[in-house]
């Protein structure tokens, strides 16, 4: 039986991460858990913190310039180059369909899922025609479902930044993942908004851990600080996305949950402008019927909706 080498303070485990304050809190969330898991000193945790391109460039929405991948190419490449061991990542920004050098080997556990909107109490609070900042096509496009009056901007930043334009009257609202507030220790900042009004992003609240996949040592000592129920869940909400072959400007919104002891998804697909949603739920412990369930609401859309999907 071959013993696991842990990491020393001589020797830590190098975990890399994009140095917005947020990414690095959930760094350090992550450092933390794989200390707790193998009771290691947090000085056996060493965080790697690099520039990634979709930080450098704020001025256009990441469907045009590239996608998700500029939240995690520079850690891939830092993974390959062997600068680091473990990337941590917000899982709703890793790319759906990834090289296979790559894998997910463990996610910690799940935060709160919901998105809170600053600047008013409710949606339907929100002045006639007032101005909401996001670059999410998902949230503009429940947005524009449920108020078709109110007029979308693209904004992007970290928090702070997209803060800022309220607070300076370039737009009256916007909306923010509750989990990145939490972890920046800003957890009354915002109004929660319910589920049942807007469902989350696939993998909305889920931190990943990703490591090259010959590695088997790292991935080892970070499936032990990893939370099985999230993990599943969030697999089920990525194998959506894939199966409906949508992309950066595609409006998807996903959410595996636990009910009567089976796990569920619920999925919904809308058209940029918010003028049609199809919507529908199944049974998630079998990959069959998720692929199912996104072929269902294709079939259901009219051509306009299907055209934003690649199936």
């Amino acid at each position: 039986m071959t013993v696991q080498k842990l990491p020393t303070p001589d020797k830590p485990l190098r975990v890399g991460t994009r140095q917005s304050p947020l990414a690095m809190a959930q760094a350090r969330m992550a450092a933390t858990a794989i200390c707790d898991a193998h009771t290691l000193p947090l000085e056996c945790v060493q965080i790697v913190p690099m520039l990634a391109s979709g930080d450098k460039i704020q001025d256009r929405p990441l469907a045009e310039i590239g996608g998700k991948a500029l939240w995690t190419k520079e850690l891939e490449r830092a993974l390959l180059q062997d600068e680091i061991d473990i990337a941590v990542h917000s899982m709703k920004d890793v790319e759906t369909i990834r090289p296979d050098s790559f894998v997910i080997c463990a996610m910690l556990p799940r935060a709160d899922i919901r998105d809170r909107l600053i600047g008013a109490e409710t949606i339907a609070s929100l002045p006639k025609a007032a101005t909401v900042g996001t670059s999410s096509p998902r949230r503009a496009a429940q947005l524009l479902h449920i108020r078709p009056d109110l007029k979308i901007v693209s904004i992007r930043g970290n928090v702070a930044t997209r803060l800022s334009k309220i607070e300076s009257g370039e737009v009256d609202a916007t909306l923010l993942a509750a989990a990145g507030l939490d972890r920046l220790s800003m957890a009354d900042v915002g109004a929660a908004i319910s589920i049942g009004e807007m469902l989350p992003a696939a993998s909305q609240g889920a931190i990943g851990l990703d490591c090259l996949t010959r590695r088997e040592d790292i991935r080892t000592l970070a499936e032990k600080a990893g939370d099985k129920a999230t993990f599943e869940a969030v697999l089920a909400e990525r194998r959506f996305l894939a199966a409906l072959g949508g992309d950066c400007h595609s409006a998807v919104a996903a959410h595996a949950f636990v009910e009567d002891s089976a796990l569920w998804l619920r999925g919904e697909i809308l058209r940029s402008d918010g003028g049609e949603k199809q919507a529908g739920k199944c049974l998630a412990d079998n990959m069959d019927d998720i692929d199912a369930l996104a072929e269902k609401l294709l079939a259901a859309a009219s051509e306009t909706l299907r055209a934003q999907f690649s199936k």
